[in-house]
């Protein structure tokens, strides 16, 4: 079996010095994939848990580390008919992406437009299709709706905030740890109209301020159990929150159900990784997720829909970029190029 380079955990699993660049078997495209040789790829936070063995891989995806990417064409499996060799492409995979090769079914990848450059296509897939799945399919985000989205500065947040203001949203707060993090949230275009410092302020009165105490109509929540509560009480009447992580912990407290009854609250939990292949392509193919895609270019390249780059490190450097957001120090999206 050929062979190729990636990025490899020593034992399988540990802490960040166990990342290396090494060795191992190159895929090969079976019935329906296409394999991509990878220019960059994006970190996500699944990337620390899996590393240290915290997330388990869905059945049949690659061990390897990474889900979102960008790259060429390099080879077709039996039956593609979407794709030819040498296409310019980003996308989604199981797994896979912090390497020169990764295989790819031919309906999670999209192509890459030309005023996208390598490191801003690969930056995209991750943050937006999460966001739009849980802001449009799963919350039904609408013009005038109020919105609270926590993470606010993490790629998935700022995507989210993009979008909900495109939406039509009357207004949306955004939580993050540091002034820097929120005086940028509120200076970019289509950014957020009201942030709030979570570790200093009371994110629940701040939105009752901004909404003349009506309250959100939808929660985008990545913390779990420190901000259940206030969650809640920041919801409006017939409110949605949608839960993507539980960044402080699985386990609430307590938890005051009458509130969840009486003003008719849903909650949703929403994932992506784990779903079906069928259920991630009929997501991407939707001319919903299609028509928000088109709208997205780099930081300065003046569409309603942004991607931002935090920094981008060459993937011999791998063990920085976790530094980096282990650390919580990134606005936007952190990049590694394959080399």
């Amino acid at each position: 079996m050929s062979k190729m380079r990636a990025v490899l955990i020593k034992d399988g699993q540990g802490p960040i010095e166990n990342l290396y660049v090494g060795e191992t078997d190159k895929p090969v495209p079976t019935k329906g994939q296409v394999l991509v040789k990878v220019v960059a790829f994006g970190l996500n936070r699944m990337d620390l848990l899996q590393r240290e063995g915290n997330y388990p891989v869905p059945a049949g995806a690659s061990s390897i580390l990474g889900v979102d990417f960008a790259g060429r064409v390099a080879e077709l499996g039996e039956g593609v008919t979407r794709w030819a060799v040498g296409d310019e492409v980003f996308g989604l995979a199981g797994g896979g992406a912090y390497a020169e090769f990764l295989n790819c079914d031919e309906g999670l990848l999209l192509k890459k437009p030309g005023h996208l450059s390598w490191v801003e296509a690969a930056s995209i897939p991750e943050n937006y299709i999460t966001a739009y799945q849980a802001l449009v399919k799963y919350g039904k985000v609408k013009k005038g709706d109020h919105v609270l989205v926590h993470a606010g500065a993490s790629g998935v947040g700022i995507a989210a905030i993009q979008i909900a203001r495109e939406s039509g949203a009357a207004t949306v707060t955004a939580t993050a740890s540091t002034t820097e993090k929120l005086d940028w949230l509120r200076s970019i275009p289509n950014g957020a109209t009201h942030t709030v410092n979570y570790k200093t302020e009371d994110f629940a009165a701040e939105v009752g301020k901004a909404t003349n105490e009506k309250g959100v109509d939808m929660v985008i929540d990545f913390v779990g159990q420190s901000h259940w509560a206030k969650n809640i009480k920041s919801l409006a009447t017939d409110g949605r929150m949608i839960i993507l992580a539980t960044l402080s912990g699985n386990v609430a407290p307590s938890v005051n159900i009458g509130e969840i009854l009486y003003k008719r609250l849903r909650i949703q939990g929403s994932t992506l990784r784990s779903r079906s292949l069928q259920y991630q392509t009929e997501l991407i193919a939707s001319s919903g997720f299609r028509d928000i895609i088109d709208k997205v270019t780099g930081a300065n390249g003046g569409g309603p829909l942004r991607t931002y780059i935090h920094k981008v490190y060459p993937w011999t450097e791998i063990q920085s970029a976790h530094h980096e957001m282990t650390a919580n120090n990134n606005i936007g999206k952190i990049i590694v190029e394959v080399q």
